[in-house]
This record gives structure tokens, sequence and C-alpha cells, in this order.
């Protein structure tokens, strides 16, 4: 007679990228999991830590192409759950910055279904950490501020003034694609020499981290992949970035001739 487990969920976030910056009760409970649905932006390397007989199901999003929406998400999970016992929902990063864990939790809760959550260590910091970036320093920078680009309807946050305005380091998540209306708008009050990175596929092996200023890297957009995710860094304290001072000089001798 087959067992029927109790349902649970918990909730982990996978960390901002390589598989190995996941949190040790992160890791713990996925080992533990009875069925695993997971995000797009995270290393799936994590997978192979789970029994090959585990049912892993993708349920990520990415650039406008959606394997599931939210609400079949939420439904999934409770399936699952009253099917299998425990589900976990690895997310990448954090789950609670910009992850619409509460919606998630929320449902699953109304189910009398219980959750568990476990924080990851957010891109948002780890990624400019990890290209040598802090967020703070002091005399240059001493708070940082995150934020999405852009709200539901396209439009700009205003957030985005408001940080452009203070003299915050700004990480802006999910921007990459508005790359140069940011820096055209982050100008107005910052001015076009800010300097400014942006970094693709933290933390992983094919990483890659472009520096510069608002005005230069504003109007090379073109030459960034629009199609892969990445993190937005502005503010002074991008001149801790090993390459900076390199990349100014360079652009000091073009503006010569």
């Amino acid at each position: 007679m087959k067992t029927v487990k109790e349902p649970k969920v918990t909730l982990i976030g996978a960390g901002p990228g390589s598989s190995d910056l996941i949190t040790v009760r992160g890791l713990k409970a996925l080992k533990a999991a009875d069925v695993v649905l997971y995000d797009a932006l995270m290393d799936e390397n994590l997978l192979m830590q789970i029994d090959e007989g585990i049912s892993k199901i993708y349920v990520g999003k990415r650039c406008g192409v959606h394997s599931f929406n939210q609400d079949d998400i939420n439904m999934l999970i409770v399936e699952k759950a009253f099917e299998h016992g425990h589900v976990v929902r690895l997310k990448g990063g954090d789950p609670f910055v910009f992850g619409r864990a509460h919606e998630e939790i929320a449902y699953v809760e109304s189910f009398g279904i219980p959750v568990t959550v476990v924080p990851g260590v957010s891109s948002a910091i780890a990624v400019p950490s990890s290209q040598g970036i802090p967020m703070t320093r002091r005399g240059v920078s001493s708070s940082f501020w995150v934020m999405t680009a852009t709200k539901r309807d396209g439009s700009f946050s205003e957030d985005l003034k408001f940080a452009s305005q203070s003299s915050a380091t700004m990480v802006i998540l999910m921007g990459v694609r508005k790359l140069a209306e940011i820096s055209a708008e982050v100008s107005k009050y910052r001015g076009s020499s800010t300097p400014m990175a942006v970094i693709q596929n933290g933390t992983m092996q094919n990483e890659s981290c472009i520096v510069g200023n608002l005005g230069g890297i504003g109007s090379g957009a073109s030459n960034i992949d629009i199609s892969k995710p990445g993190i937005i860094v502005i503010g002074d304290v991008v001149a801790e970035h090993p390459s900076f001072f390199e990349e100014e000089v360079q652009r000091v001798l073009h503006s010569s001739f």
C-alpha cells in the first residue's frame, strides 16, 4: 500500500547563479524534496544534487517566454504537494527580491499546506561583489538602492528618478532591454560621466561585465545581448572595478582624436 505523505512546501532561494552559492540549509532542503519546481535564473547543476527519481519541473519565465503563468505555478505547487508530499519551489537569488514569493505562499497556505522559507543570497548584492564592485564605500556611497527598471505597464518606476537624484549606488534588475533609455534618464540627474556597469551571467563561468560611464555604455547598448538578463550598477563605486580605469583611459584617448 502506497504511503501518503503530508503535503508541505519549501521555498528556497538558489542564490545569484553558481550552484555552490546556495546556502547549506537550502541544499539540505533541496535534497529532501519529493518534487522540485525550478526557475530560469539558476544553475541547473543544482538539479544534479537531487536523486534522479525525483520529478523536476521547469516553470521559469525569461524574456517574455513563460513556460507557466503565475496562476499555473501556484496551482501546480498545491497539486504536487497533495500528490507527492514535499514540494521544493526553487527560485533564483532570494525569493523575496522581485520573486513573487508572497503570492505563492499565500495561495499554498490557503489550502492548509505549511510553507517554509529558506532565504537565498540575492544577486543584487552578490553579483556586483563578485566583480569587485562594493555597494557602499566610506566617503563614496553610504547607501544603495535596489529597484526594477519598469512597472507592469512598461513605464519607468518613480524610484528610478528618486534614486538618480540621490548619491546612493543604484542597482537595477530586469533593465537590460531598456539600457539606453535608463542611461538617458539617469544622466538627467547624475551626468553622462557617472560610472556604470552591466553584468550578465553573474557568478557563472561565462560571466561578463562591461564597465564605463552612463554616456558610453548607453550609446553602446547594441553591443550587449539584451536577450539575456543582467544587473545594472550605477554610481561612483563602479570605479572600484579592476578594469574601470583602463576603460576610462581608452575613452579619453579616443575622444582626443
